[in-house]
């Protein structure tokens, strides 16, 4: 017996699979037509109207019943229990059954990355997965109370569920290749506002940096990490909107050995989730010159954030830190400075600075 049940479960299951969302529909839509004018024709005048009939079918056919319309004729009574609740049934099942199936094909695509996210824009995509690395990284994305509320999309090679799936912030896409076209197409690589590059091996950052550096559009901001800073030297011949890192070991070592405490003062200035960190704001664009010394006391006095630096381009190759009081700031610079929380242009009044 329970291996006929089985069968049975099995052989509906594959059919239910086999029927389209579009045949249930019609399916579905003709059943209620076809009741409907029974009804009219068996002289139903309360079911007549079609908000009245809608309800009165979805209460019956799912047999809840409130029993507040009902047929009262003969042959109203004998459409209804020959016509409407037996084939109604079996559709209302098909329904369920199907409901049930595309919400799991649906978390399932979820999990297992094999979704299209190609009607992303604005997004920060993290090309490469680590196992505790890259959660560090999205958890200081989201400790930023002030970002914009952009989407996160990690980007993985590997054969892996979502990593993340709790979190609502995240979504996840798992490629075949972070260099081919078509993959890239599934992230919306065009419409991209951030991107992270922290392959398994410098040798795929490097190629995954090389590939997408050409697709992005001009203000994507591509950020990528070397262990070998040979790696950096050529990437950046071919480059010029990848800002490269590499892991600063010995520089870190030496300081630290020399100054005592320096290595803390860079984790405090790299982590958003306490204490004072790095940002960065451009300057809006038809501002006259400023000088360096009038910014820095009004971030200081107005925003309680001190000034480190001027850059002229997103990867800021030739920043200018600690420059003199007298130093031009132009449209379209960029602002290192330290604070508590991220300044955003809209509240500083560069107006008045730029009188």
């Amino acid at each position: 017996m329970p291996f006929i049940f089985k069968r049975l479960f099995l052989l509906v299951r594959n059919h239910i699979d086999q029927v389209s969302w579009q045949a249930v529909a019609i399916a579905t839509l003709l059943h209620m037509v076809l009741i409907w004018l029974l009804l009219i024709f068996a002289e139903e005048a309360a079911l007549r109207p079609i908000s009245t009939f809608v309800y009165y079918y979805i209460v019956t056919t799912s047999t809840v019943g409130y029993g507040d319309f009902s047929a009262t004729t003969d042959l109203g009574r004998w459409i209804v229990a020959i016509l409407q609740i037996p084939f109604g049934l079996a559709l209302f099942g098909v329904l369920l059954g199907k409901t049930g199936q595309t919400v799991t094909y649906l978390i399932r695509r979820a999990m297992t990355g094999d979704k299209s996210f190609a009607h992303f824009h604005n997004h920060i995509i993290i090309f490469g997965w680590h196992q505790i690395r890259t959660k560090k990284m999205i958890d200081y994305i989201l400790a930023d109370q002030k970002r914009l509320d952009r989407r996160i999309l990690l980007a993985v090679t590997e054969s892996m569920e979502h990593p993340f799936l709790a979190n609502a912030h995240v979504d996840f896409v798992r490629l075949t290749s972070f260099t081919d076209l078509s993959e890239l197409e599934r992230v919306a690589i065009k419409l991209a506002d951030k991107i992270i590059i922290d392959g398994q091996d410098d040798d795929e950052t490097f190629t995954t940096a090389l590939r997408i550096s050409k697709l992005v559009k001009d203000d994507c901001h591509i950020s990528a990490h070397f262990n070998d800073e040979s790696k950096v030297e050529m990437l950046l011949e071919h480059c010029y909107n990848v800002e490269c890192s590499t892991a600063k070991s010995a520089e870190i070592l030496v300081r630290s050995m020399q100054d005592p405490g320096s290595s803390r003062v860079q984790e405090e200035l790299l982590s958003t989730l306490h204490g004072d960190t790095q940002f960065s704001l451009a300057i809006p664009a038809d501002l006259a010159v400023m000088e360096f010394g009038k910014l820095f006391h009004h971030f200081k006095h107005d925003h309680d954030a001190i000034l480190l630096g001027v850059a002229h381009n997103l990867s800021a190759q030739n920043m200018d830190l600690n420059p003199p009081l007298d130093y031009p700031v132009n449209s379209g610079d960029i602002l290192h400075y330290i604070a508590v929380d991220r300044v955003l242009s809209s509240e500083v009044d560069w107006q008045g600075l730029a009188k």
